[in-house]
C-alpha cells in the first residue's frame, strides 16, 4: 500500500480544484479503494482550517474540515517524538514550522509528501515527495 502525507498547499489545491488539484484527487480515489493510505499531520489539519476561514468564512472551514474525515484522510496527532523530529528539522533548514511537521511524519510513516510549495525541495534527500 502506498503511504501519502498531504501538504496543506495540496489540500487546499484540491478543495478549491485548482491547478495540481488532480493528482490529489487520484490519491484519494485509491484511499477509497483500499490501495492508498493519505495521512495529514494536525499541525497542518490548523494551517488549512485557519487558512480557508481567513479566505472563505467559517461555514466554508466547517465543510473541509467534515470533507477531510469523510474522504478517509487519517489525521496524525503530534506526538513528541514528532514534535523533537520536527523542531531538529527547523533547525537544520530553512522551511516553516508547520511544513516541518510534514517531512517529520512522513519520515514516521514511510510516506511520501504531496505538495507543491518549493521549501520541500531542500528536504528531497529526507523523503519521497510527489510534486503537484
Amino acid at each position: 500500500m502506498n503511504n501519502y502525507l498531504l501538504d496543506s498547499f495540496a489540500l487546499l489545491r484540491f478543495f478549491q480544484k485548482e491547478p495540481g488539484h488532480e493528482p490529489v484527487k487520484a490519491i484519494l480515489d485509491d484511499v477509497q479503494r483500499g490501495t492508498a493510505c493519505a495521512m495529514l499531520n494536525v499541525i497542518t489539519m490548523g494551517e488549512v482550517i485557519y487558512t480557508v476561514q481567513r479566505r472563505f468564512g467559517r461555514c466554508y472551514k466547517l465543510d473541509v474540515v467534515m470533507n477531510i474525515s469523510r474522504i478517509g484522510i487519517e489525521v496524525l496527532p503530534a506526538t513528541n517524538d514528532c514534535v523533537f523530529r520536527a523542531a531538529e528539522l527547523k533547525a537544520q533548514f530553512a522551511m516553516s514550522y508547520a511544513d516541518t511537521f510534514v517531512v517529520a511524519s512522513a519520515m514516521e510513516h514511510n510516506a511520501t509528501v504531496v505538495t507543491g510549495d518549493p521549501e520541500f525541495r531542500q528536504v528531497e534527500a529526507l523523503v519521497k515527495i510527489l510534486w503537484i
